[in-house]
């Protein structure tokens, strides 16, 4: 069937204006939308006026912050499917994104490669415990054996790109010569005992599925899943394939477009190498949850966390990041090239897709936020979820850790009663009811804030017995017997602590035995914070976000005067405070963007996010002098000094676009951290950048005195996912980064 678009212009969308209070403050996007019912596989409903309406206008409400080419949105919530694109695909030749836009798909491919894997493992022609080195010729046995199982989790230890070159191939590469690139690159760990995400693990894996059928990787794809998900548009990503609808690449320098760099992705072709439309990303998506291209069996051992052998969840599981995210089970993919930055995000339980893709590289943070967004209008009723901000160091431990418990026990209760998942094994759920009330004992956190912090975000895993999952998922059992399934997904949008205060009135209404009860200590904390909750609740904002108005100013008394009813405890405004900071430019509103970074801080004093953009902004006019006083504020909770760790710290400097900026955060690190030999040296080549000479050398002069010094020992930091880039760019970005498990 011929593809046909309507065409829609300032601020309508199928005859409606969108909503004031999410008014775009800068001229609206041109917009191209695919009509309801083109999909004769699916026959798909359209979402009603209101929804559509709504969806519309987060999407233009994302998209007036920062350069824009083209982006294009793709949603689904069981029959009914919205899809739209903005801006141009080439920006030089005005052509507009268009539904049929195809863009470079980046690591999303990597979810292809991963079922075609499994599909391969269904047929008995490969196998998840076969030692690659036997199925992929020119790639040697190592000291380990590195199964198919591993490389599908990251796991395997196969090394990650090592340097610009590796990871900015200009050339065409057979299957072959892609392998080549790292076949005689060492391990960089044995198998399973840490996690790392690596693009050339899955390009042994396009290897293998060749080998198992007979075929090429691209008519693999073409013929057993692109054909039956129908997925029409989806391909390689090579010149040959690419027609008069594909994107035009660009990245962001100096707070202007520029073209991308030229990357030829068939050196990592199972990892990245394929493109295709956001109606190819949803059809992708819905074959997923109907369980049309695998097994509903094999797609939830897919989407089920992998651990490392001392028993850390990797928030990853076969070709799938997949984790909860604020008590829903998400499954999800991300990529980042040149030329791209694309998200695919499912939800099992709520038989939900959402996709998106855009020219635009680097675009990480938004394609997330922009995803969550999408997630609060479909699932949860389109009600702006705030998280909270605890100024109490023992009360931040408590708050996480209830989070957590309601987070993981509600995903994973809906995941395995209506999506195809399985709670990890039980044995004792007494034990887990004792192991949440001991992590979350005030008298024990107090001891020592930091390490109860560490323990708090474990407590999910499989080394702590995975307690949070088990005592949640019981509370979560309880209260839908007791209330119905409509007042379990309400816990989503009220938070934690409905959760729990519903679970404590359960608990004396239906006589719950005393195992399955959390201790007097916690019982009164949870009453204790619910008060101070409900007392800075602003029902005027429960539908908007601060930052999506067009005139933010009028909320600010109410805000405040709020926020005074609990100081210490109340909703974290900071991030909707720090995007109206950025709204403002440095040059031309510099005002305007102090005062409301300095709001943010009003209200979140301890909040490292507002304590670091009112530092970065402070360094663009004044000595470093003034900085240290926020960043010592900021990292007074357990949660600041984990979030400005070293390792963390330098990740933060990705995003500072000044180096003399850059600069003046690391001479206030190093005196936070005096023994971190990282940021010594990241500090020394900095004041090299800015031709200081003898600041770098002393710089370099402390690098080695603290890498000398003895250091403590302390226990492994938890898996993370790990990928480099030139710059501090991410080439190939794994999944949905949670904003809160």
């Amino acid at each position: 069937m011929r593809l046909a678009f309507v065409r829609y212009g300032a601020m309508a969308l199928l005859g409606l204006a969108a909503p004031a209070s999410l008014a775009a403050p800068r001229p609206a996007l041109e917009m191209t939308c695919e009509p309801a019912g083109l999909d004769p596989e699916q026959v798909p409903r359209a979402f009603s006026a209101e929804v559509r309406g709504a969806l519309d206008a987060v999407v233009r409400a994302e998209l007036s912050q920062g350069p824009v080419a083209g982006l294009s949105v793709g949603v689904t919530r069981g029959a009914e499917r919205w899809v739209c694109a903005y801006g141009l695909r080439d920006v030089a030749r005005k052509l507009p994104a268009t539904p049929r836009t195809t863009y470079r798909m980046a690591s999303v491919t990597k979810s292809f490669t991963a079922v075609a894997v499994l599909q391969l493992v269904e047929q008995g022609k490969l196998s998840l415990d076969a030692d690659i080195s036997t199925l992929v010729e020119n790639y040697p046995a190592r000291q380990w054996p590195v199964t198919v199982r591993d490389l599908l989790g990251h796991v395997s230890g196969v090394p990650t790109y090592d340097g610009f070159a590796s990871s900015r191939n200009t050339k065409v590469l057979s299957t072959k010569a892609a392998i080549a690139v790292f076949a005689g690159k060492p391990l960089a760990f044995e198998p399973r005992t840490r996690y790392l995400y690596t693009t050339w693990g899955y390009n042994l894996l396009g290897a293998a599925v060749q080998k198992a059928s007979g075929q090429s990787y691209r008519d693999y794809l073409r013929e057993h899943l692109f054909a039956p998900a129908g997925m029409h548009h989806a391909d390689l990503d090579v010149m040959a394939t690419r027609d008069a609808h594909q994107a035009k690449g660009y990245r962001v320098l100096g707070g202007a477009l520029r073209p991308s760099r030229f990357l030829d992705v068939s050196s990592r072709f199972a990892g990245g190498g394929t493109r295709a439309t956001v109606g190819d990303m949803l059809a992708f998506g819905r074959a997923v949850l109907a369980h049309t291209l695998v097994t509903r069996e094999t797609m939830g051992r897919m989407q089920t966390s992998m651990a490392t052998t001392d028993g850390r969840l990797t928030d990853y599981g076969m070709g799938f990041a997949t984790y909860p995210v604020r008590g829903h089970y998400v499954v999800a993919h991300a990529g980042g090239q040149p030329e791209t930055s694309t998200m695919l995000v499912m939800l099992p339980a709520e038989d939900t897709v959402i996709a998106l893709a855009t020219n635009v590289e680097g675009e990480a943070r938004r394609m997330r936020r922009l995803s969550i967004r999408l997630m609060e209008h479909l699932v949860d009723d389109a009600v702006t979820r705030r998280e909270a901000y605890v100024a109490d160091p023992v009360d931040a431990v408590v708050y996480e850790g209830l989070s957590r418990v309601a987070s993981y026990g509600l995903a994973y209760h809906q995941w395995a009663t209506r999506g195809p998942g399985a709670l990890p094994p039980a044995s004792d759920l007494p034990g887990a009811f004792t192991r949440v009330s001991a992590l979350l004992n005030r008298k024990e956190i107090g001891r020592d804030a930091r390490g109860a912090l560490e323990r708090v975000r474990s407590g999910h895993e499989p080394r702590q017995g995975a307690a949070f999952i088990h005592a949640g998922a019981h509370m979560a059992r309880t209260l839908e017997k007791l209330h119905g399934a409509e007042r379990l997904k309400a816990y989503a949008v009220e938070g934690p602590l409905a959760f729990f205060s519903d679970y404590l009135a359960a608990c004396d209404a239906q006589q719950v035995p005393e195992p399955e009860r959390f201790g007097a200590p916690l019982r009164a904390d949870v009453l204790r914070l619910s008060a101070a909750w409900k007392r800075t609740q602003l029902p005027a904002l429960r539908r908007v976000r601060l930052d999506e108005e067009k005139n933010p100013e009028p909320h600010w008394a109410a805000v405040r005067e709020s926020v005074a009813a609990s100081p210490g405890f109340h909703p974290d405004y900071s991030d909707e405070l720090l995007r109206i900071a950025d709204g403002h430019a440095w040059r031309k509103q510099p005002a305007a963007r102090r005062r409301w970074l300095e709001r943010a801080v009003e209200l979140q004093p301890r909040g490292v996010d507002a304590r670091w953009a009112l530092a970065e902004a402070l360094l663009a006019a004044n000595p470093e002098a003034v900085v240290l006083p926020h960043l010592r504020e900021a990292v007074s909770t357990p949660q600041g000094a984990l979030a400005l760790a070293p390792k963390n710290f330098l990740k933060r400097l990705y995003t500072v676009p000044s180096t003399s900026v850059a600069a003046g955060l690391l001479r206030a690190g190093v005196v936070l951290h005096p023994d971190a030999p990282e940021l010594w040296e990241a500090l020394a080549k900095r004041e090299k950048s800015l031709g200081r000479k003898a600041a770098a050398t002393a710089a370099l002069r402390e690098a080695k005195r603290a890498r000398e010094a003895p250091r403590p020992v302390v226990a492994p930091a938890p898996a993370v996912p790990e990928s480099t880039g030139a710059s501090g760019a991410v080439p190939d970005d794994h999944g949905l980064e949670p904003a809160e498990k």
